[in-house]
C-alpha cells in the first residue's frame, strides 16, 4: 500500500521557491478525497513526514500544511521540527479562545504560523500577533479587494502570498499591491508524489493505546509490543530523529527510544498513529523474515557469547531487510534514523562483528553452509548455536506473526 501527496511551490517576487504546500491526497488523482479533514492531517503528518522524512517532498525549503481547529489544539504540530514546516490555520477554523491558546503555547515553542484563505473578518484580529504568513485567495476574495487589503495593511508585521494566481495580470496586480510570496497554477500545479506507507497492525495499535492509558508509563510492556513490530519500530526511531534536535549518544535500543521520548511525546505519537494508520496488506513473508532475523541475531548473542549486545543484535536483524518492506534503498532510510555507527555500517557494508553475525544469518537463509562455517569460526561460535537460534527464531517470529497480523 501506499501514501500521497501533493505539493505546489510557493515563490517570492524573485520568483524563487521559498517553499511547498503540502496537500493530502489519497491516490493519484490530484484532487483532494473525501475525508474529514483531522483524518487528512493526521495522514499527511504520519505517512508522509514520521514514516518517509527528508526525501525529495520535503528537501530545502519549509513546508506548509494544513491543520483543522482539533489537530492545533491537541498540539499536534510538536510531531514536526519547527524550522521546517509552516503551520496553516485553516480557514474553517474557528477563532476561539481555545484556538488563541494553542497558537500562542506553539508560538512560543517557535512555530511559525500561517492563516489560510484570509478573508479580513475582524475576529481574527487578535491572532495576528502570532502569524507570519498570511494568504488572500484571489479567486474567493477577488484580486483588486485582495490588492487593496494588503496596501492598506502593510504596517503588519506578517507577509502577504496571493494564493490561486492563475494569469500573468493577476502576478503582476499582486505584485505591485505589495504581496510578498505567490502561490497557485500560474507558476505551478500541485504534483502528485507517491509512497511506501508505513503503518503498524491494528492490534498492536490497541494494544499501544491500552498502555499509554496507564499512569505512569510501563516503559518495559511499550517495548515488548513496539519490538514485535517492524514497521512501528521504524516509526518509533524516526519519530525520535524528528523531535529530539540533537541525541546526546545515538540510539542503539527501542528502550533507549522510548526514554528519550518521555511520556508525554510518546502518548502523543500513540495518539497520531491510532488516528491515522489504515490496515496494510504487509507482506507476510517478509514481515515474518524481519522478525525471524531479529530473534536469530539476537539469540546468537546471548547463546554464543559473541560480545556483542543483544539489543544491538536484535534492531540490526529487524532493520536488515527494511528495504525489502518499504520499497527504498536502505541507505536513504537509514539516513534518517540516528543508530549507532557499528549498526550502521553492519547494516550498509557488513563491517565489524555485527556485520559477521547479519553474514551469518543470510548464509543460513540461503543454505550457504560454507558462508555459514566461515564466519563462525571467525565469530568464535559453533554451528550448532546457529541452527538452535534459528529454530528457536522461527517459533517466536511465527507467534508474532499470528498475533500481529491476526484481524
Amino acid at each position: 500500500m501506499y501514501s500521497y501527496v501533493a505539493r505546489q511551490p510557493i515563490f517570492n517576487r524573485k520568483q524563487q521557491t521559498i517553499g511547498y504546500e503540502l496537500l493530502f491526497r489519497d491516490g493519484e488523482s490530484n484532487a483532494f478525497p473525501n475525508i474529514d479533514a483531522n483524518e487528512a492531517t493526521c495522514r499527511l503528518v504520519m505517512e508522509n513526514y514520521m514514516a518517509i522524512g527528508d526525501n525529495r517532498s520535503y528537501k530545502g525549503q519549509r513546508n506548509f500544511i494544513n491543520f483543522p481547529d482539533h489537530c492545533l489544539i491537541e498540539l499536534m504540530p510538536l510531531l514536526l521540527p519547527k524550522d521546517k514546516v509552516v503551520i496553516e490555520i485553516l480557514e474553517s477554523c474557528s477563532p476561539s479562545d481555545e484556538l488563541l491558546q494553542a497558537v500562542k503555547h506553539l508560538h512560543q515553542k517557535g512555530y511559525v504560523f500561517a492563516l489560510d484563505d484570509f478573508d479580513c473578518c475582524p475576529e481574527w484580529h487578535r491572532f495576528l500577533p502570532y502569524i507570519s504568513v498570511i494568504k488572500l485567495d484571489l479567486l474567493a476574495l477577488g484580486v483588486e479587494a485582495s490588492c487593496q487589503y494588503v496596501r492598506d495593511n502593510q504596517h503588519l508585521k506578517a507577509k502577504f502570498l496571493a494564493e490561486k494566481v492563475e494569469t500573468y495580470e493577476d502576478y503582476t496586480k499582486a505584485q505591485a499591491a505589495g504581496f510578498h510570496l505567490f502561490q497557485g497554477y500560474f507558476f505551478s500545479k500541485p504534483e502528485v508524489l507517491k509512497s511506501r506507507k508505513v503503518a503498524p497492525s491494528e492490534l498492536t495499535t490497541v494494544q499501544l493505546l491500552h498502555e499509554i492509558a496507564r499512569d505512569p508509563v510501563d516503559f518495559t510492556r511499550i517495548e515488548n509490543i513496539v519490538s514485535r513490530d517492524v514497521s512501528l519500530s521504524y516509526l518509533l526511531l524516526r519519530y525520535v530523529n524528528t523531535v529530539t534536535k540533537r541525541l546526546r549518544t545515538p540510539i542503539s535500543s527501542f528502550r533507549q527510544a522510548l526514554v528519550y521520548l518521555g511520556e508525554d511525546n510518546l502518548r502523543l505519537f500513540i495518539g497520531v498513529v491510532a488516528t491515522a494508520h489504515a490496515a496494510l496488506e504487509k507482506p507476510k513473508e517478509l514481515y515474518s523474515l524481519s522478525l525471524l532475523r531479529a530473534k536469530m541475531c539476537e539469540l546468537m548473542v546471548t547463546k554464543g557469547g559473541v560480545g556483542l549486545r543483544s539489543e544491538q543484535a536484535f534492531l540490526a536483524g529487524m532493520f536488515s531487510l527494511l528495504d525489502a518492506l518499504l520499497d527504498n534503498s536502505l541507505d536513504s532510510l537509514l539516513d534518517m534514523i540516528q543508530l549507532q555507527p557499528e549498526i550502521k555500517s553492519a547494516l550498509l557494508q557488513r563491517n565489524g562483528r555485527l556485520g559477521l553475525l547479519l553474514d551469518v544469518v543470510d548464509a543460513f537463509c540461503t543454505a550457504d553452509w560454507t558462508r555459514v562455517s566461515i564466519c563462525c569460526q571467525v565469530l568464535g561460535i559453533k554451528e550448532e548455536v546457529v541452527h538452535e537460534s534459528y529454530l528457536a527464531a522461527v517459533e517466536w517470529a511465527d507467534k508474532c506473526t499470528a498475533v500481529n497480523l491476526k484481524r
